[in-house]
């Protein structure tokens, strides 16, 4: 097996792609449509292996290219973008990074949830443009310690996100697909549920078709024009034209966002906007985390051509 044919699929961090390049001479799928179609008619049936990242993945189309694909190595903890029923049906394994990445990203849904509430970034644009001098004192905020957040799905990184705000005295409830096992925080039964009963919603759901748009419109308006949104999760989780009505006509008091639905473009509306935190997906963009994730992926990558498993297997 040492001698598996490795696809790499997407950019990938420089010390992922050296390592597959230098390891075993792994070769990029063209970008262009044209290029790519011709490679993969040439070539396709060649690689067992596609490293790949979130953003990219290996989908319906690609995957039906690469007959012999044996297993798609995901650098980060979403996979969204890979089609993981296929790849159960044809026995292909997947792997991502998880828990590595789980405090950056809880830290910057917290970064998000400070942001949002004290209006920090609005008032560093307020200071920066003159207006301390100008227009006087900077309009109150609102207060973020003791409030009633919700969690949208708690898994390894809500979780997470949950223990860093019971340092704030917040009251926690959460919704998942089931309820979670060794924990105090209030289940609810559904996303509209939740959403009603909390000051701010925080999104930490997978994405995938099984999550879009699970916060719709119903659910952004239960949290309410005195409410607040949080999404470190994936974009396609929020129905994103419903959050920016909402945010328009004042029936959400704000949000902070790390994701969106076509990334990297945001919603022109959003940028005027000085109760909306946008950031360009940075959850777990830190040089340690990244080197984690960037060596978490390689150990899978090794440990699949030298036994055929992976350290971490996402179950289909």
């Amino acid at each position: 097996m040492k001698n598996t044919a490795v696809l790499q699929v997407g950019p990938l961090m420089p010390a992922v792609q050296e390592a597959i390049r230098s390891e075993y001479d792994a070769v990029r799928l063209p970008d262009s449509t044209p290029e790519r179609e011709e490679f993969l008619h040439l070539h396709g049936e060649s690689f067992e292996v596609a490293v790949t990242s979130g953003k990219f993945g290996v989908g319906p189309d690609l995957m039906r290219a690469l007959p012999s694909l044996r297993a798609v190595i995901n650098f980060g903890v979403g996979y969204d973008t890979t089609d993981v029923a296929q790849a159960a049906r044809r026995g292909i394994t997947v792997s991502n990074t998880p828990d590595v990445l789980n405090d950056c990203v809880a830290d910057t849904a917290i970064a998000l949830y400070l942001d949002v509430l004290r209006r920090v970034s609005a008032a560093d644009r307020f200071v920066r443009r003159g207006d301390w001098l100008s227009k006087g004192n900077f309009p109150l905020a609102t207060k973020a310690s003791g409030k009633r957040v919700g969690i949208l799905g708690l898994g390894r990184i809500g979780r997470v996100i949950a223990r860093r705000l019971e340092g704030f005295d917040c009251s926690i409830s959460y919704h998942s697909r089931n309820p979670v096992d060794g924990v105090s925080y209030g289940y609810k039964a559904s996303p509209r549920e939740l959403a009603a009963g909390c000051d701010v919603l925080i999104v930490a759901a997978a994405g995938g078709s099984g999550s879009a748009k699970l916060v719709d419109a119903a659910v952004i308006d239960a949290i309410g024009p005195e409410g607040y949104l949080i999404n470190i999760a994936r974009g396609s989780v929020v129905d994103e034209d419903a959050l920016v009505a909402a945010l328009l006509a004042g029936r959400l008091a704000g949000a902070g966002l790390d994701v969106f639905a076509e990334e990297p473009k945001v919603p022109e509306d959003l940028l005027a906007l000085d109760n909306v935190v946008l950031l360009p997906h940075l959850g777990s963009g830190t040089h340690e985390t990244r080197a984690a994730m960037a060596e978490l992926t390689l150990a899978n990558l090794r440990q699949f051509v030298e036994s055929g498993s992976v350290l971490t297997a996402v179950q289909a």
